[in-house]
């Protein structure tokens, strides 16, 4: 049990009981002891407090419908820890290798000098004050402040907090189980709340008061997307859904949500406000990214709704009435400035496929044939906003046909989706399935990046990347290595960000390994047997077919998918 520490009278919000907590749960690899930890914490704490912790624990310093991030890279914490700990920058970069956190190294090098002084609301006032910075020193100088307050445990966690991941074996759901624990109430209750609010720490309070039947759908702050499972046999698709099925086509965009609603006096909530409607876009990692699109804002904020929507979709570049290939949109990705020369050259389309939100009711848990009915009478058909073709077949006989249509189309393949399925935001089940194209690929995250040659030879061009052990152990093992397929606006831009997430450099800053965050497509002739590398395969000549800043690292293939194609490419004819 925990017990709230006394020292000049801090006592249960003292942000060093929270480090604590945390201790304990990174000690268990067990989820229901984790939850129970993390619940009786939660008993000792007062409702503002409550809401910090619950944040936290879930991974965020803000609620999920607040604009604000903190923007901190590696190389400000660590700059900031050698001021702090007045060690030398090659010993905290060698500890950083042996322990691979920055936080456990803090917690190493730092003195246990200071007492616990902190508060959650102190803490919660310092990252609210970071925000707010601009500069790269004066953010450090910030941070600095922030760690010359806290004992070296603290560090450890203010530092995971920074870096966006506590790193002790906690997800959300473990703290929408803890919350469940601390009310007596169902965890697909808290889920639903927690899904409506957009705040887990909101969620939690109402859950102590009994108060989460009060709780509605906040907008402009997004839900998880569904996900679909892939299948390569047409025949498992009728054993799954023998009474027929919705298919539609597979984009080859970027996932997006759209929220539209009346405008709010929140001003911290996401998205941006035309004519008094407000409009914000999520990709599929829940960043908000209305402003690379601005001109799809402009159309969707023409959109008449009493009460709010929320559509789940795809943007995709078009030229006329034709989606053109993935690449041409990819121009327009992670720009910071964006000309009307270039909106021009490459303009978009949002095509909707589903609708979770309209008229004041939440749709998810409506089957699939009733969303779908919905969203057709909304008769989205104009340049910017369309809504997805959608056809019903009773058996698979034409999906060959219709596949190669959808090809042809210039799409990646087809999208089945059983007409009694409810929404289900974050899962991926069999109750939509994705046929796609036949061409093996691979989603890899970057680990380590090197100096290129030639015109490159200024930028981290080459790079290293890693598969999942498994669904459940998220341990990156590497694959291989790619250096073609990009741009050179691409590589620059990759390059710079990069470098300010730095792990550790070799060969004076020739060869880095980075934080592993930028997932990419690769492609590649077949998968090998290898000693080199500790999956035990390496990809022969890989090339990068597109950066997928759609999609997280926790989402990338697992060495399973890996050791499948070795055996499909080795024997096309298996199955």
């Amino acid at each position: 049990m925990l017990t709230p520490i006394s020292v000049d009278s801090i006592t249960v919000d003292a942000f060093h009981q929270f480090a604590i907590a945390a201790e304990q749960i990174a000690a268990t690899t067990k989820r229901l002891t984790k939850a129970a930890i993390l619940g009786n914490y939660f008993t000792t704490l007062e409702d503002e407090d409550l809401r910090l912790a619950a944040r936290y624990f879930a991974g965020s310093t803000f609620p999920q419908f607040d604009q604000r991030v903190l923007h901190i890279g590696g190389s400000a914490l660590m700059s900031a820890l050698v001021i702090v700990s007045g060690a030398e920058p090659d010993t905290l970069q060698a500890e950083l290798v042996k322990r691979g956190d920055l936080g456990d190294v803090a917690a190493d090098v730092l003195s246990d000098a200071m007492l616990p002084s902190l508060r959650l609301s102190e803490v919660g006032e310092a990252f609210a004050a970071l925000v707010e910075i601009r500069g790269n020193k004066k953010k450090i100088a910030g941070i600095v402040e922030l760690l010359k307050r806290a004992t070296a445990l603290e560090a450890k966690y203010l530092i995971k907090l920074m870096s966006g991941d506590l790193r002790i074996g906690l997800r959300e759901g473990a703290v929408e189980d803890a919350i469940a624990r601390l009310a007596s109430q169902p965890v697909g209750k808290i889920q639903w709340v927690n899904m409506l609010t957009g705040d887990v720490g909101e969620t939690a309070v109402l859950a102590r008061h009994n108060q989460l039947d009060t709780a509605r759908m906040n907008l402009f702050h997004p839900i998880k997307f569904m996900l679909a499972s892939p299948v390569e046999e047409f025949a498992e698709i009728s054993s799954r859904m023998p009474e027929g099925f919705a298919v539609e086509d597979k984009y080859d965009g970027i996932r997006a949500q759209v929220h539209i609603g009346s405008e709010s006096s929140d001003r911290s909530l996401h998205g941006t406000t035309i004519d008094n409607v407000r409009v914000a876009l999520f990709s599929r990692t829940l960043d908000e990214i209305t402003n690379t699109f601005p001109d799809l804002v402009e159309s969707l904020a023409t959109v008449e709704t009493d009460s709010g929507l929320i559509l789940d979709g795809e943007i995709v570049p078009i030229q006329g009435e034709r989606i053109l290939p993935f690449q041409e949109l990819q121009k327009r990705l992670g720009r910071k400035t964006l000309t009307d020369e270039l909106l021009q050259s490459v303009p978009v389309a949002f095509v909707a496929y589903d609708i979770l939100y309209c008229n004041g009711k939440v749709l998810i848990e409506e089957p699939y044939a009733v969303r779908r009915s919905l969203l057709e009478s909304l008769h989205f058909d104009t340049s910017r906003l369309k809504t997805a073709n959608s056809q019903r077949f009773v058996d698979v006989s034409k999906l060959e046909q219709e596949f190669q249509a959808a090809r042809d189309r210039g799409n990646e393949g087809l999208m089945v989706k059983h007409l009694q399925s409810s929404y289900k935001p974050g899962k991926r089940g069999k109750d939509w399935l994705k046929v796609k194209r036949a061409i093996a690929t691979l989603d890899v995250v970057i680990t380590a990046a090197e100096v290129g040659t030639g015109k490159r030879s200024r930028f981290l061009s080459d790079y290293t990347f890693a598969v999942r052990a498994s669904e459940t152990d998220p341990t990156l093992l590497n694959v291989g290595k790619a250096y073609s397929g990009l741009t050179d606006v691409e590589v620059q831009e990759l390059s710079d960000w990069l470098k300010e997430h730095t792990i550790q450099e070799f060969a004076h800053g020739r060869v880095r390994t980075v934080e592993p965050k930028i997932v990419l497509e690769v492609t590649f002739d077949r998968v090998q047997v290898s000693k080199r590398h500790k999956s035990g395969y390496a990809l022969r000549f890989p090339r990068i077919v597109r950066i997928r800043s759609d999609k997280p690292a926790e989402e990338i293939d697992t060495l399973e998918t890996v050791r499948q194609l070795a055996a499909q490419l080795d024997d096309p004819h298996s199955s």
